[in-house]
């Protein structure tokens, strides 16, 4: 199905949909997923340019939100290997716009540039577990806040009550007359 949707006799997803019968989503997710196991192999980026037609549009932009950083890094070190022509297919395939790659190349470069001169904090993720217990204290401070607040307010409700209606001490027997 994949060979049938790529190549110079391609047809579009929906046109295979109806064709054969299988949802044009699942066709096209069978597209992108070759197409990432493409891209892994070590020729693939040269090998798979011309094959690939381009993404829908929204497809594209999804595709350019949920890139992880890994992904980034990949498709900048693929873009430096490439020729312009190249390029331009390789970001239309992968949904991404010069700009953003230039971006991603810039955030590459100062990450390295960082790396190598060991100026990278190497206690991060030493950071992140104090800033979460400092988070959980702070809810829990809140906490106590409010139920303190809530006491405050009783004792304040009881002070009036007994203002009003005497302290609750009368002398009348409560026991049942035997």
């Amino acid at each position: 199905m994949v060979q049938r949707l790529v190549g110079p006799k391609a047809l579009s997803a929906n046109q295979l949909a109806q064709e054969v019968g299988i949802h044009q989503a699942t066709l096209s997710r069978w597209l992108r997923d070759a197409q990432h196991r493409d891209m892994s192999t070590a020729n693939g980026i040269a090998k798979g340019t011309a094959q690939n037609p381009p993404a829908s549009a929204s497809a594209k932009e999804n595709a350019a939100r949920k890139k992880s950083a890994e992904d980034k890094v990949r498709l900048v070190f693929a873009a430096e290997a490439l020729a312009a022509e190249d390029l331009g297919a390789l970001l239309r395939r992968e949904g991404v716009h010069d700009a953003e790659l230039e971006a991603w190349r810039t955030a590459v470069k100062t990450a390295a540039v960082a790396v190598l001169k060991g100026t990278v904090s190497k206690t991060a993720p030493a950071r992140s577990a104090e800033r979460k217990h400092i988070l959980e204290l702070e809810r829990e401070l809140r906490r106590k806040d409010k139920a303190l607040a809530e006491a405050a307010a009783l004792l304040i409700l009881e002070k009036k009550r007994q203002a009003i209606w005497g302290d609750g001490d009368d002398d009348t027997d409560t026991r049942s007359g035997g």
